[in-house]
């Protein structure tokens, strides 16, 4: 299975991301191993999605990262 998922920190920062492993890619995330959220104060899962083939997890990461993706996710997987 491949997930793509999304995390809150504390002010509100949304990372989106694409792991096919996700227990252990949000523990990384927790335990400041990557990069890109080292920043983020105790980012939470707040949501994610199983997919079965690679390329269409990849496109929907890809797709929640633009514009229209952003919106999308504001108005319907952000609480």
């Amino acid at each position: 299975m491949y997930y793509v998922y999304l995390l809150l920190d504390e002010i509100g920062q949304v990372y989106v991301g694409y792991s096919s492993n996700l227990k252990r890619r949000v523990q990384e995330h927790r335990n400041k191993k990557v990069t890109t959220t080292k920043i983020y104060q105790e980012p939470e899962l707040i949501w994610y999605c199983a997919f079965r083939d690679k390329k269409a997890a990849l496109d929907f990461e890809k797709y929640l990262k633009v514009g229209s993706g952003h919106a999308f996710a504001r108005k319907h997987l952000i609480n």
